[in-house]
């Protein structure tokens, strides 16, 4: 029944193609030095006089919808772009009447923009937003460009998200310097993290991969919520974070960075870019981080921050010889070192102190991956195949709890995608495969197993250009162990005018439980776990909308976000640690589990270079622990952001201001510990700080800042810290900063 109601449905939207969907298609090009052809990305190409526009895809290509038909003699199709002169072409209204979509002449268009010389002697300096919500995609999706993740350090990915309002980021313990990020209020392992749309960060490297990612090397941010693409995969639940690279054929050719800060931590940052020859590009992305200096401020006899050496290359080639051909491949290398607990503890050594508790992970991570693709002459149309190979180890100990883990994953995506009749109607089907073999031991127990999971999947959208956009997508997959499954999803945006957006999504995601891996942090702590048998996938569905609008002020856009999602899950791992203070039980959801949050943004260029966002979230979550309906533990209510930001004349200075307005939450129960060892059953509310000035130069930049500028820290974070080996010690309760007060300094060289 399912499947009838799916087909009729893409025939109803086929039906209502008429005859304003036809198109013309296009590429814009510039010539190099040596005349050949490059395609020009972000191009505007639009009918004059109305509002009906695209800008060119990654390959120069557009295709823009005829405007409706009127009685004016010819069209008049404007191309422009910064640094360029406009171009303008004269399209007749009786060839438009007589179009034949195969043999049309405007269905081939090649249009060569040339330099503005005038521009050439003059340095100019444009004001680009360095977060914005995207106006075309469907999904709605937050975009985080590099300017955006220079007005802070954004030393890692786990730090890139202090100015943006979706995402929080928080401490998973008070010891092992763990960070991991919420959306929607679940725990980040339930939103999918993409390496350019490879699945990364997953598995293994659930708890400490945000730290994998530096900062200097991402480009950009794209953060969507609800369920995403069926393209990527089942395992969008919450919502999903697509990392760019910087890419071999940039025009950043060299950078160098180098940060500091008052705990001592050292990092650098070296990128090298160049042409091979006509047909190859690479880059070097190297990064190193140290940091030696114990840090003692709330004086428990615990480092405030781990000790950490960490050393991470990426190397990656593009080929783009051929125009129909295209290919990349990398391999990236990490390994760190990470150390701590008391400040006694013979921090970096192999084996456990029993004498001091302490903590101490060697990781060793290895990246492979490729990507190859054959364009049809036939527009929108090609055939892609990307791989992943992973191997991760890690070898660990926390206190007296011994964990070593391998994992070894191989991820396989082919896809090919066209369109139905025309490009209204557009399609994206292949077939998947994840291979994942786990071989992990804690203490004396073993937690092995090899996962096999083959799936197929068809994504349908129907693009009426003027107002509406409609995707249908349905995957199938095949595990070994949780037998089929079957993946819908929706998702549609509909233009109520040329400034008002709404969207809405609604499909089901599910992910593969690793206990372990999902929750390293549970390991500083001396309480037993308890792993109920037969543990189930986790299952739930997602439901959103949302509302954009555009107000004109001043001719600037004033932009307003609306937006409420609410996810329900069928079947969730709950990790109870109410129950018993001196026990954490692990065992499948009975009962209700399930997230509101509701999330109001609005955003402003009050004046010339003076950007203002402001935001204010509310997060219903409640889960069934030990047979009760009660708020999940250690989640804000509600968040609020400011965040302001002035570029003076010609960004030669910039200055950063942000505050987190963060609402209290619930802790587990400790009533079960002796009176000394006791908390509040809530936390308090309170307020975060971050600023930063960065001066501009031609070729080079210096930035200055500090974060939780008020100092606020979270009081005795460690129970029970003067008995480390004790019955009652627990360092998982985290619902502030431990670290206090953060300054910091930095320098960023790039020769382009």
């Amino acid at each position: 029944m399912k499947t009838k109601i799916f087909s009729t449905v893409i025939l109803l939207l086929m039906i209502l193609s008429n005859s304003y969907s036809q198109e013309i298609h296009g590429f814009v090009y510039e010539l190099d030095k040596n005349k050949s052809e490059v395609a020009i990305p972000g191009v505007n190409v639009y009918w004059e006089n109305t509002t009906k526009g695209i800008s060119t895809d990654a390959k120069g290509h557009f295709a823009l919808m005829y405007p409706k038909k009127t009685k004016k003699d010819n069209y008049n199709l404007v191309i422009s772009f910064i640094g360029y002169k406009n171009d303008t072409l004269k399209i007749e209204r009786k060839q438009l009447e007589n179009k034949n979509n195969d043999n049309d002449d405007y269905n081939h268009l090649k249009i060569i923009l040339s330099l503005n010389r005038e521009l050439q002697e003059i340095e100019i300096i444009s004001k680009a937003y360095g977060a914005h919500y995207s106006r075309i995609n469907t999904i709605l999706t937050s975009e985080i460009t590099g300017t955006e993740l220079r007005k802070a350090a954004c030393c890692n990915l786990s730090e890139s998200f202090e100015t943006n309002a979706s995402v929080d980021v928080s401490f998973s313990d008070a010891i092992s310097g763990a960070k991991q990020i919420k959306l929607l209020g679940l725990a980040g392992m339930y939103n999918q993290i993409l390496i350019e749309n490879l699945p990364n960060l997953r598995g293994l490297a659930t708890s400490y991969g945000l730290g994998y990612i530096p900062g200097n090397w991402m480009e950009s941010i794209q953060i969507s919520k609800g369920t995403s693409s069926v393209k990527n995969g089942f395992e969008s639940i919450s919502g999903q974070i697509n990392v760019e690279f910087k890419k071999p054929d940039s025009d950043e050719k060299f950078f160098f960075n180098v940060y500091t800060n008052n705990f001592g931590k050292l990092e650098g940052n070296i990128n090298s870019a160049f042409k091979v020859n006509d047909n190859w590009s690479t880059i070097f992305l190297i990064h190193g981080e140290n940091l030696q200096n114990k840090t003692d401020n709330n004086q428990d006899d615990f480092l405030d921050i781990p000790l950490i050496k960490q050393f991470n290359v990426l190397n990656r080639w593009k080929y783009t010889g051929n125009k129909n051909v295209k290919g990349q491949f990398g391999i990236k290398i990490l390994e760190e070192k990470r150390s701590g607990g008391e400040m006694n503890f013979e921090n970096f050594r192999d084996t456990q102190n029993f004498d001091y508790y302490g903590f101490n992970i060697n990781t060793k991570r290895y990246e492979f991956f490729t990507k190859s693709a054959y364009l049809f002459d036939r527009p929108l149309t090609n055939i892609a195949l990307i791989q992943s190979f992973i191997h991760h180890r890690q070898n660990s100990f926390f206190g007296l709890n011994n964990y070593d883990g391998i994992e070894d994953n191989y991820y396989a995506n082919l896809m090919f995608q066209s369109y139905i009749g025309n490009t209204n109607h557009t399609f994206t089907t292949g077939l998947s495969y994840v291979y994942d073999n786990y071989d992990e031991s804690l203490n004396d127990s073993l937690f092995s197993r090899l996962e096999s999971i083959p799936g197929a999947f068809f994504e349908y959208t129907y693009k009426n250009h003027d107002k509406l956009t409609v995707i249908l997508s349905m995957r199938a997959d095949f595990h070994n162990i949780y037998g089929a499954f079957f993946t819908p999803r929706f998702h549609f945006k509909y233009d109520l005018n040329k400034s008002t957006i709404l969207r809405g999504s609604a499909g089901k995601g599910y992910r593969t439980p690793n206990i372990i891996a999902d929750n390293f942090y549970l390991l500083a702590s001396s309480r037993k776990l308890n792993i109920s048998n037969n543990i189930k996938m986790e299952e739930a569905w997602n439901y959103g909308i949302n509302l954009t609008k555009y107000f004109k002020i001043s001719s600037r856009d004033l932009t307003l976000n609306l937006e409420f999602y609410r996810t329900s899950f069928v079947n969730q791992v709950i990790i109870d640690r109410d129950q018993d203070t001196r026990n954490i039980y692990i065992y499948n959801l009975d009962g209700k589990s399930y997230s509101n949050s509701y999330q109001i943004e609005a955003s402003y260029e009050l004046f010339k270079g003076f950007d203002i966002l402001a935001a204010i979230r509310y997060n219903d979550v409640k889960m069934t622990i030990n047979n009760e309906l009660l708020q999940k533990p250690l989640v804000n209510k509600y968040k609020g952001l400011i965040n302001l930001s002035y570029a003076t004349n010609l960004n030669k200075w910039q200055f950063d201001f942000t505050t987190q307005f963060n609402g209290d939450s619930r802790i587990p129960s400790t009533e079960g510990n002796p009176e000394a060892y006791r908390r509040y059953t809530e936390s308090p509310a309170y307020t975060i700080i971050n600023a930063q000035i960065t001066r501009y130069f031609r070729k080079w930049e210096i930035y200055i800042g500090g974060e939780n500028l008020t100092n606020f820290k979270q009081d005795n974070p460690i129970i029970a810290a003067d008995n480390p080996f004790g019955e009652y010690f627990d360092s998982s309760l985290v619902w502030g900063p431990i670290i206090g007060r953060k300054i910091y300094a930095g320098i960023r060289l790039r020769i382009n």
